[in-house]
C-alpha cells in the first residue's frame, strides 16, 4: 500500500539517487489486475510454502554479486475477503405442549448445514484456539468443494499450523483448487486463491515431495507458473516463470528478453524480486536487452526499499549497482524513481 512511511522511504531513496525535478521522463506505471484487489478487513497474508529439499546454491554473477536460487519461495499476497452471513432466524418461544420441562434439550447439528457456514465456523474456532473442532468444520467445507476452506487447509498443512505438517496433504488441497477452478474468471476475489494454488503446485513440482508419488517435474512446474502468470496475471507466477525463462529451465532455451518482459509485468505490480531481477538486467544489459543503467538502478532502488531484511541479495545488488553508476546515471535514476512514485495509484 502507498503508506506515508513508504513514501518517506522512497523519497529518501530518490534524494540519495540525486533527484532533479526539472527533468520529465516517461516512467514505468504499475499495472492493474488481480494484484490490486480486496482490501476489506484482510487477515494476515499467507506464509510461504515450505521447501521439501535444500535450496540450490546461489548463482554467482561477476557483475553484481550473487543472485538468489531460481526457485526461492514467495510470500503470496492473497488476502481473504470479508465474509458476512446473516444471523440464523429465531425459532420463537418454546411451546410447553411440544417442549415439556422434562424433555431432553434438542441437540444442535455438529456441523453447519452449508459449506460456507462450515468455513465460517471453522475460522471462528481457529481464532478461539479450538483447532481440533476447526479442522472438522474446515474439512467438511473443503470436501463440499468450498475453495476458501481448501486453500486454508492447504496452508495449514504446508506450514504445520494446528496440524501435523504434511506437504502431501497440502499438495492434495492445492490440487483440488487447481483442478476445479483453473478456468475461473480472472479478476474476482476467488481468482487470487486459485492463482496462489498454481504457484504452490509449481514449487512442489520443482522439487518433488520426498517419499511420495509427487516427483520433480520441471516441465509441469513451468506449466503451473505459466497458467497463473498468463491467465490470472499473478505477479508471483510471473516472477517465477520469468526465472525459468532466464535460466532455461523446464525444457526451454534461455530467453532473457521474454524473461525481462515477465519481470516488468510483475515489477509494475509491486513484486520486489521481479523489480530486482529487472533492475539487474537493465543495469548490466543482456542479449537482446540494451543496457539502461539509470532505469535499472531505479528498479533496484525500489526492490531494495520493498525487500525484507532477509533478502540480502537484493540490497547487495543495489549497493553494487549504485557504486558502479556515475553521477549522471544516479541523478537520472532519481528522476525515474520520483515519477514512478507520483504515478502510483495503489
Amino acid at each position: 500500500m502507498r503508506t506515508h512511511d513508504r513514501l518517506i522511504g522512497l523519497a529518501a531513496l530518490a534524494l540519495a539517487l540525486g533527484v532533479t525535478p526539472a527533468f520529465a521522463f516517461d516512467s514505468p506505471r504499475p499495472g492493474s489486475g488481480a494484484a490490486d484487489m480486496i482490501e476489506i478487513n484482510p487477515p494476515r497474508p499467507p506464509g510461504s510454502v515450505p521447501r521439501v529439499k535444500v535450496a540450490p546454491a546461489a548463482i554467482p554473477n561477476p557483475g553484481l554479486g550473487v543472485l538468489p536460487p531460481p526457485r526461492m519461495l514467495p510470500a503470496p499476497t492473497a488476502t481473504i475477503p470479508a465474509l458476512m452471513v446473516p444471523a440464523a432466524p429465531s425459532l420463537g418461544p418454546s411451546n410447553p405442549t411440544l417442549d415439556p420441562p422434562d424433555a431432553p434439550a434438542f441437540a444442535a447439528p455438529s456441523l453447519p448445514i452449508t459449506p460456507f457456514e462450515a468455513f465460517r465456523s471453522g475460522t471462528h474456532m481457529l481464532r478461539q484456539g479450538d483447532k481440533a473442532k476447526a479442522l472438522v468444520s474446515l474439512e467438511y467445507s473443503a470436501d463440499q468443494g468450498f475453495i476458501l476452506a481448501q486453500w486454508k487447509l492447504a496452508r495449514m498443512y504446508a506450514e504445520g499450523d494446528g496440524v501435523a505438517q504434511s506437504d502431501l496433504r497440502a499438495f492434495d488441497y492445492f490440487s483440488r483448487i487447481a483442478d476445479g477452478h483453473a478456468d475461473d474468471a480472472p479478476g474476482t476475489p476467488q481468482a487470487r486463491f486459485v492463482a496462489n494454488a498454481f504457484v504452490a503446485l509449481g514449487h512442489y513440482y520443482s522439487d518433488g515431495i520426498a517419499n511420495s508419488d509427487v516427483k520433480a517435474d520441471i516441465g509441469r512446474a513451468r506449466h503451473m507458473y505459466f497458467h497463473a502468470a498468463t491467465y490470472f496475471g499473478d505477479p508471483e507466477a510471473q516472477y517465477y516463470y520469468g526465472r525459468m525463462l532466464l535460466d532455461g529451465a523446464g525444457g526451454g532455451v534461455k530467453d532473457p528478453r521474454r524473461a525481462a518482459q515477465w519481470f516488468n509485468s510483475a515489477a509494475n505490480k509491486g513484486q520486489y524480486k521481479a523489480q530486482a531481477m529487472l533492475g539487474r538486467m537493465l543495469f548490466m544489459g543482456e542479449p537482446g536487452i540494451p543496457r539502461q543503467p539509470a532505469r535499472g538502478l531505479m528498479w533496484l532502488a525500489l526492490a531494495s526499499s520493498n525487500a525484507s531484511a532477509a533478502d540480502t541479495w537484493i540490497s547487495d545488488l543495489y549497493a553494487s549497482a549504485y557504486k558502479q553508476a556515475n553521477q549522471d546515471e544516479r541523478a537520472l535514476a532519481g528522476d525515474f524513481l520520483l515519477q514512478w512514485m507520483n504515478g502510483r495509484r495503489d
